[in-house]
């Protein structure tokens, strides 16, 4: 008699390649649905497909089996980056694909890795690439993103799951690190340390003006003693910098010089953050700290912070949420309605100072 999985999949997997999503923020909103695929299938062997760049967010994760790092190039040279992650998947001869960006790439990885199950959404013009397909449904959009993945699971393969499932796994030997990263640089170490996210890869519609951040950076300092560690990739380190260089008590920047994973240590050890919505805050509230998150463009009942200690100040305006990259009049007043202060009070309702 064949064997049958409690989520109804016959035979049950035993070997599952999830392809993760591509942006930081959608990693700690997917964490809920990965988890629930390990729980679903306990004794498989679990492998991830990331981006090379994201791959460390998983070094503390002992219930994942395999993490496969991947990079494309652009042009010419990135059809033998594809054929090399096309090869990684067929070699290791996974039984299901579990496909949580909705992109056709994903999808035509996972077909020509000759993985005979996969599951994901139809979008992207993929739906006949894959055999447990989901079509969205609108209702979707009126939820926090999390949903979206685990109603994917549940309605692809009976994979139950909870939302509140999302906090990530701190690798140790990355939190020693920057606790000497931070020994070697903090001018006032017996402050609290607050971290800024001060950049958003999506662009300047999410990005809470400069010169606000660098005057937070002085109000902090002089009513709390409190001490900022701006974080982020290298290509926003020269932002960091500039922000920075406009106050007066200046503040450390780690941005550029920290992997995923060394990143998500040092807001470990940080009282409390703030920052516009990226891949930063959605660790930092992730993890637990208190975190203020500041809105734009986009919508914080889809995208808000998960996290016990989470408070969002969101100045919806008349063109917003717009959901655009660059503001089409010009003016990001939703976001400068948002002031200093007004950050620097919601971070001590949190209390992360005092």
């Amino acid at each position: 008699m064949q064997e049958v999985s409690r989520n109804g999949l016959s035979p049950p997997p035993e070997r599952i390649l999830v392809k993760e999503v591509n942006w930081l923020g959608d990693v700690v909103m997917s964490l809920p649905a990965l988890k629930a695929v390990r729980r679903a299938f306990p004794d498989a062997h679990l492998a991830l497909l990331v981006r090379k760049e994201l791959a460390s967010f998983f070094d503390g994760s002992r219930w994942i089996d395999e993490v496969i790092p991947y990079s494309v190039a652009r042009g010419r040279k990135g059809l033998a980056d594809r054929r090399r992650i096309i090869a990684a998947i067929r070699i290791r001869r996974f039984d299901l694909a579990v496909l949580l960006p909705n992109s056709f790439a994903s999808a035509l990885w996972a077909t020509l890795g000759r993985v005979p199950r996969r599951a994901g959404f139809v979008r992207d013009a993929r739906g006949l690439l894959l055999t447990h397909r989901v079509r969205r449904v609108r209702a979707l959009l009126d939820h926090h993103q999390v949903h979206d993945y685990l109603y994917m699971l549940r309605e692809a393969l009976g994979i139950e799951g909870g939302a509140d499932d999302y906090v990530p796994d701190v690798h140790e030997p990355h939190r020693t690190t920057m606790r000497a990263w931070l020994a070697s640089r903090r001018r006032r170490p017996r402050g609290r340390l607050m971290a800024l996210a001060v950049a958003a890869a999506y662009g300047p519609a999410k990005e809470w003006p400069a010169d606000r951040y660098a005057a937070l950076i002085d109000l902090l300092a002089e009513r709390y003693g409190a001490e900022c560690v701006l974080v982020g990739a290298l290509g926003e380190r020269r932002k960091c910098e500039e922000v920075v260089a406009a106050s007066r008590h200046g503040a450390l920047v780690a941005a550029g010089e920290t992997s995923v994973g060394e990143a998500m240590a040092l807001l470990s050890l940080c009282d409390g953050f703030a920052g516009n919505d990226s891949g930063s805050m959605h660790v930092a509230g992730a993890i637990g700290i208190p975190t203020v998150g500041l809105y734009g463009s986009t919508r914080p009942d889809r995208t808000g912070p998960l996290g016990p200690k989470t408070k969002i100040l969101y100045h919806q305006i008349e063109c917003s949420p717009c959901l655009a990259r660059t503001c089409r009049f010009g003016h990001y007043e939703c976001l400068k309605r948002i002031t200093p202060a007004e950050v620097a009070e919601a971070l001590g309702e949190l209390g992360a100072v005092h």
